[in-house]
């Protein structure tokens, strides 16, 4: 565990920080939903606040949607450089 917050931090790491978020908050907002309905079996209200899970939201859709973007951005430009390499031979 220590090897990979370490690998996270570093500047030559494999790992992909804004999935890495993502992924955390999405297992955040999974663990709030299963928690409110284990409690609302047993009868008891989670009292959580709108904004924070709110919050765990667009943190999800954001590092997601950016991960999204960068990865079409990036075969998009890799596309044009195949079809200009095609064009110039």
């Amino acid at each position: 565990m220590k090897k990979i917050f370490k690998e996270l931090v570093s500047d030559a790491n494999e790992i992909n920080e804004q999935t890495f978020v993502g992924v955390v908050a999405f297992f955040a907002m999974v663990f709030i939903l299963i928690v409110d309905v284990v409690t609302g079996i047993w009868g008891k209200e989670l009292v959580i606040k709108q904004f924070i899970f709110d919050g765990f939201m667009i943190i999800t859709l954001g590092a997601f949607g950016i991960t999204t973007a960068g990865r079409i951005m990036s075969s998009k430009k890799d596309n044009k450089e195949d079809a200009s390499e095609e064009v110039i031979d």
